[in-house]
Formats: C-alpha cells, sequence, structure tokens
C-alpha cells in the first residue's frame, strides 16, 4: 500500500517571492533588535500573526513551523529574570541570582521580542520552496550561480538525512544494537549520519564540478521577478514595525537595548 503525502492548501504566500520573506525579516527584525519593550513587541507580535492568518495560514501549521521558537522564547527569558541589572523591589536573591522588578519586567519583554521576531518570520521561510528561493537568488539578488547552486544542493540533501537516520536505526536494530543505552546509541548514531552527509556531500560536490556547475554564464528555466504580491509583503512589514514602534512611544514604554 503506497501511503499519500498531505499537501498543505495554497496561501496568498505562494504568489510571494522566495526572497521577499528574507527582506520583509529584515525589516521586522532591526527595529526590533535595537529596542526592548513590551508594547512594541507585543503589537508587532499580535499584527504578525493576525497577518499570517490573514494570507491563509492556519494555527496549527503556525504552531507546527514555529515550535523551536515556542520552546526556545521562554528559555530566553530565564537569564535575564536570573541575571539582569537589579532595579526596584528585589523579590528573591540567590548567590548571583537576584530577581526585580526590573528583570521580571526585561525577562516579559525578551520573551515578547523572541516570539515577535521568530513567529513571523519562521512560519513563512518554513513554507518556501527550494527550487523557487534558488531562481530567487540568482535572478533578483544576482548572487553568484555557484553559491546558489551549491546551497540549493544543499538544502535538497537535508531531507535525506533523515532517511540515513531511520535507515541506520533499522540497522542496528536488526543487529541487536538498538535496545539499550539511549544516549551512546543517539551519539554514535549522530557521528554516524555526520560521517555519511560529509561523505555524500564530497561526492556531490565533485559531481557538480564535473558537470560545470558554477562555471560560465548560467540560463535560468524558470523566469523569477517581484511583483505586487511582494510589495503588498513589504509593506505589510513596514506597517507593523511603525505601529509597533507608533505605539510604544505613544505609551511612554519606548526603551532602546541598553538604556
Amino acid at each position: 500500500m503506497i501511503g499519500t503525502r498531505r499537501v498543505a492548501p495554497p496561501t496568498h504566500l505562494d504568489r510571494v517571492n522566495p526572497v521577499t520573506p528574507f527582506l520583509a525579516a529584515i525589516v521586522l527584525s532591526l527595529p526590533l533588535l535595537v529596542t526592548i519593550d513590551v508594547v512594541s513587541a507585543s503589537v508587532a507580535l499580535v499584527l504578525g500573526i493576525a497577518g499570517l492568518l490573514a494570507a491563509g495560514l492556519r494555527p496549527g501549521t503556525i504552531v507546527r513551523r514555529t515550535w523551536p521558537v515556542l520552546v526556545a522564547a521562554p528559555l530566553s527569558g530565564i537569564s535575564m529574570l536570573l541575571y539582569a541589572q537589579p532595579a526596584g523591589r528585589i523579590h528573591l536573591r540567590v548567590w548571583l541570582a537576584v530577581i526585580s522588578d526590573d528583570s521580571i519586567a526585561l525577562a516579559v519583554a525578551i520573551v515578547v521580542r523572541v516570539l515577535a521576531i521568530g513567529v513571523p518570520t519562521l512560519a513563512i521561510l518554513a513554507g518556501i520552496d527550494a527550487t523557487r528561493l534558488g531562481d530567487g537568488l540568482a535572478q533578483v539578488l544576482r548572487l553568484p550561480a555557484r553559491f546558489v547552486l551549491a546551497a540549493l544542493a544543499g538544502i535538497r540533501l537535508f531531507g535525506v538525512l533523515r532517511e540515513d537516520w531511520d535507515a541506520l536505526a533499522a540497522a542496528r536494530r536488526a543487529r541487536g544494537l538498538g535496545d539499550g543505552g539511549r544516549i551512546r546509541r543517539w551519539l554514535g548514531m549522530a557521528f554516524t549520519v555526520l560521517v555519511i552527509a560529509v561523505r555524500r556531500g564530497g561526492r556531490l560536490a565533485t559531481a557538480m564540478e564535473a558537470r560545470g556547475f558554477g562555471h560560465g554564464e548560467r540560463t535560468w528555466a524558470r523566469e523569477s521577478r517581484l511583483g505586487r504580491a511582494d510589495a503588498v509583503l513589504l509593506g505589510a512589514a513596514v506597517l507593523i514595525v511603525v505601529a509597533a514602534l507608533g505605539a510604544a512611544i505613544a505609551t511612554g514604554s519606548f526603551r532602546l537595548v541598553g538604556t
């Protein structure tokens, strides 16, 4: 019986050139990286999620694509909570760790800011087709063909790593090596898969070099250009940044990093 792969329904983001989300991510990230307040980050996060939903992404798809950020965001606030410069009322002091009013506010701001930057960025970038991205990098951003083709080949190999891991796990179980020592087994398999990936990458690089990839003037089978959808996405990113910073300034909570 042959399994069928579930295909995600098309969204408005499918009409966007793959290089545009990278530019939009830069527009969103730079202002949020130099400020540290809850208001601007919260506004950016809410508007970013609203924009993703309006573009056709389902809530489950957003969570599935951005779960690493959802896990890492609370962890990023712990160090700020414990080791930020204490100010205001001190709630807890354990050796070098001090929890104060200011450290709590900074920790919340950091967590929300990581979510505001990471959730929209990952939700968009995770759905980009690697081949279309290569076309956009070469034709829109005018990056060298040698770099683009090498990056595209590397991205394609990521999908093979999972197959190598599953095949190696099945082989070890068949030989009676997969029952005990979970951590040691995982480390051994990770090293083996790394060796396989390096060898495959070397063979692929040799094959691409022998076939003339990266030499001379290249042509591209698919044309990549910017359109109205790209302008809408970049404009939405600018509006989100303006609204977030404007709300922070209007409420008096605007705060630059280091102040």
